[in-house]
């Protein structure tokens, strides 16, 4: 009980404010559809998080720091340029080849990697030597924070114009990718 507690918590309070809450919030305020992209976020953390705690170590023996640091501030800037791209009347249609839960999955997985909660991961399971449970205590930390912005968020974007949202998460992002390339 103790790991799934503390992996719960420990992720719980490292995500809020962070990038991937952000990306929540944007996703729900351009698709409309929570219980989808709380599903997609579900599906990425759990991937994402196994892969943390189950191979982290050995990720980080095969790429060099170089190569992993400009590719983590490379994904940061494409995602904060995606942001300032707004949306067309009709333009979101769920009949496509990729719907809202491919599309929240994709994003929601490549934005954590690198991310503080992986990391966080990575460390939990290091300590306790149990990557089920510390995966499903940190994927239950991140659904409940996510969860937050998704079916919150609404209020928040009825006062605050779409406009600014983009290009304050935009900001946001090309910070991210800024601290990777100083401070990594």
């Amino acid at each position: 009980m103790e790991i799934l507690i503390n992996s719960f918590l420990l992720v719980f309070a490292g995500e809020m404010g962070d990038k991937t809450q952000l990306l929540s919030l944007i996703l729900t305020a351009r698709y409309k559809k929570p219980w989808t992209i709380l599903a997609g976020v579900t599906v990425a953390t759990l991937l994402n998080h196994a892969l943390a705690s189950w191979l982290g170590g050995l990720v980080a023996t095969q790429v060099s720091h170089t190569t992993l640091k400009w590719s983590l501030a490379i994904i940061f800037f494409a995602f904060a340029i995606w942001i300032l791209i707004p949306d067309k009347e009709g333009e979101v249609k769920m009949n496509g080849r990729f719907g809202v839960f491919i599309t929240t999955a994709i994003a929601f997985f490549i934005a954590e990697m690198g991310d503080k909660t992986q990391l966080a991961t990575v460390a939990l399971g290091a300590r306790y030597s149990n990557s089920a449970l510390v995966t499903l205590g940190t994927t239950a930390g991140m659904i409940a924070s996510n969860a937050l912005a998704v079916f919150l968020g609404e209020n928040l974007l009825q006062r605050i114009p779409m406009k600014w949202i983009r290009v304050f998460a935009c900001a946001l992002f090309i910070g991210f990718g800024i601290v990777i390339l100083v401070k990594m």
